[in-house]
């Protein structure tokens, strides 16, 4: 009797946990790559040119795949205020805020992403119950966010406009995901579509509001226009890529495991690269804040299935920040 052989999945050029690597790595020298973006053009500028490369590899990625753009202006209208939410408003505010404090402070802030999460998904999403030990989480997360800033020396030597800037950054990505999840979930169109338009939307935003704010440079500086370009590239193109394969091989919850370790590399990037001073405060503080980051995370065990889920931009961005759920939440990408 002749047995029918069964086709097994397809293998990954790469092993997920390289990938994992990888993902860390680009997310966590996104926030270096946006302070030398800024030395030689202003935030605006960096921010569209981040996006513009970032829309670019994504519109390859459709082409090769020949995925189209979703269709539908009620589906367009929610995915311009994505764009917004999770691209064009948290990359410009962490540009900017790079002009006054340094990137390892910027790669902490964002670390709080979770903590606003938690704390607003506590009012926003009646589903997602508080326990007591994800309000301990949050609570110490805040904690930690007041050790990094020094609150004890009354907040010395602290640039508060920058660091505010960074911080509301990291509030906007659950901001979004919050909105994309009660907007868009099941919206039937593939996420890589979803995210293509996304930030083909957050683009022109960009494309409309930096000619208002800024003017053209003088010379374009090669330096900063490769650090601009790498962090379009990786940090928000192929980012988003790398992110959806993560999450669709090992689930969610091993794939958000990458918000913890961008302020670990935005940290050591910004110290031995860009010479940053760091004081025991700053890593102290940092782990602080993943640890109650990771506690805003645990959820109570069940023996349903953890529905499959950036950058962002991420999370997670996912921008750097925790990978979003993909039948709720959409791109975060850095």
């Amino acid at each position: 009797m002749s047995s029918v052989p069964v086709p097994s999945p397809p293998r990954r050029a790469l092993d997920w946990r390289l990938r994992f690597g990888l993902l860390s790595l680009v997310w966590g020298f996104s926030f270096l790559l946006i302070k030398v973006g800024t030395e030689g053009y202003a935030p605006f500028q960096v921010t569209l040119g981040r996006l513009v490369f970032g829309t670019a590899v994504l519109a390859v990625a459709m082409a090769v795949k020949r995925e189209r753009l979703p269709r539908g202006a009620r589906t367009w209208a929610h995915l311009a205020v994505a764009g917004f939410l999770l691209n064009a408003l948290p990359f410009s505010l962490f540009a900017y805020a790079e002009l006054t404090i340094p990137s390892t402070l910027a790669g902490i802030c964002n670390a709080t992403s979770p903590l606003w999460g938690m704390a607003l998904s506590l009012v926003a999403l009646s589903e997602d119950r508080p326990t007591r030990l994800r309000v301990a989480g949050l609570g110490i997360g805040f904690l930690g966010v007041l050790t990094v800033l020094g609150a004890w020396q009354g907040f010395h030597g602290l640039d508060v406009t920058g660091t505010a800037l960074a911080l509301l950054a990291s509030l906007s990505y659950p901001i979004g995901w919050i909105y994309v999840r009660r907007t868009l979930a099941g919206s039937g169109h593939s996420h890589l579509s979803l995210t293509g338009a996304q930030l083909l939307l957050a683009t022109l935003q960009l494309a409309f509001v930096t000619p208002l704010f800024t003017s053209l440079p003088s010379g374009f500086p090669l330096v900063p226009l490769l650090a601009v370009a790498a962090l379009g590239v990786l940090g928000t193109g192929l980012a988003v890529l790398i992110q959806y394969g993560l999450v669709a091989e090992v689930g969610p919850t091993t794939a958000q495991m990458v918000t913890y370790f961008i302020p670990v590399i935005a940290t050591a990037a910004g110290v031995a690269i860009l010479g940053e001073s760091l004081t025991w405060s700053t890593p102290v503080g940092a782990l602080i804040v993943l640890a109650g980051a990771a506690l805003t995370q645990a959820r109570p065990k069940t023996t349903a299935t953890e529905p499959a889920p950036a950058t962002a931009e991420s999370a997670p961005a996912a921008e750097p920040g925790r990978p979003a759920p993909a039948a709720r939440r959409k791109a975060t990408a850095a």
